[in-house]
């Protein structure tokens, strides 16, 4: 189990140990857009000839990520959730050299078992 900053409980399974599920409060979502940098597609080409991380794509989806989920949770809040179940991450391309990076959940109101 992980919190956001904004306290918002995620999990990538379907509940939370210690807690019951008073309601569910549907599908949360948020994405992201991002485009490739042309920098780093000069250094990707050199890496993949002597091999290694593609430390900038790294950092590049890092931060999409934490994008999405950004946005997921601030729509979980929206609704009034204080937790995100079933996480997941989806990524599609849109256009050449831009990719939307995903993530959803099922937005719910927890209560500790007590």
């Amino acid at each position: 189990m992980g919190y956001d900053d904004s306290g918002i409980k995620l999990s990538n399974i379907e509940y939370f140990p210690g807690y019951t599920i008073t309601r569910h409060l549907g599908l949360v979502q948020g994405s992201t857009v991002r485009a490739k940098h042309v920098g780093r597609d000069i250094m990707a080409g050199l890496k993949n000839i002597v091999g290694g991380e593609l430390k900038g794509y790294t950092e590049l989806l890092n931060e999409s990520r934490q994008e999405a989920i950004n946005r997921m949770v601030a729509q979980a809040q929206a609704v009034g959730a204080n937790a995100v179940i079933n996480v997941r991450f989806s990524t599609a391309n849109i256009a050449a050299g831009a990719a939307e990076l995903l993530a959803y959940g099922t937005a719910v109101v927890l209560e500790q078992r007590g």
